[in-house]
């Protein structure tokens, strides 16, 4: 097995002992075991528990970003790259249900660098929320955009919390629940860039 082999079997294994024992109860003599490995070489992969759970995070972060972003490019129209993006999002957490518990139970360790590197997930979600909004209302002001953003993924966290004990609920069901609350204020806004009559972004 290569070393980058060897790292994302490790990375599968921690991953799995994290978000089902949280990081203070885990252990790296575990995770050794579980991989097969001895508990230095464990070390020497990673050099930390700390560096060990910081690089489940960013492989996280690295794949909600690919998922989401795929769904968002074969959209076609401003509502259809909203609800994908959302779908996807809401799909991430459904089929890694290991890196969502991960990403959701560390934000409660302070001090080691977690929450830095959580606010570095949401804040990759956020500018790419924004991003996708400004495709769509280039006339829109930034700190508005910026806004909307935030709104829109400070929802998607709380929608997925609201989820855990509403397993009868989809993704599709949960998508359909925030484009029912965003879409309308959004087609608002679209409404006024497209209405020329209207003066809204031309006016001082």
């Amino acid at each position: 097995m290569s070393r980058a082999e060897r790292e994302q079997q490790i990375l599968e294994t921690a991953e799995e002992v994290f978000a089902t024992r949280g990081y203070q109860a885990a252990s790296m003599d575990d995770i050794a075991q579980r991989v097969g490995l001895s508990k230095p070489m464990l070390y020497e992969y990673f050099g930390s528990k700390e560096g060990l759970l910081l690089a489940c995070l960013e492989r996280a972060k690295r794949e909600l970003l690919e998922c989401t972003s795929a769904a968002a490019a074969s959209a076609s129209d401003p509502e259809q790259l909203l609800h994908d993006g959302l779908l996807a999002f809401f799909r991430f957490g459904e089929g890694h249900a290991q890196s969502w518990a991960l990403l959701r139970n560390e934000s409660a360790v302070p001090g080691t660098g977690l929450d830095t590197e959580l606010e570095a997930i949401r804040r990759q979600q956020v500018d790419f929320t924004a991003n996708m909004l400004r495709s769509s209302l280039p006339e829109t002001e930034e700190s508005r955009l910026e806004a909307f953003a935030e709104a829109i993924i400070g929802a998607c966290e709380r929608m997925a919390l609201w989820r855990e004990n509403r397993p009868e609920i989809t993704p599709e069901t949960v998508t359909d629940h925030l484009m029912a609350l965003i879409w309308p204020s959004l087609s608002g806004e679209l409404a006024q860039k497209d209405d020329p009559a209207s003066g809204s972004h031309d006016q001082g």
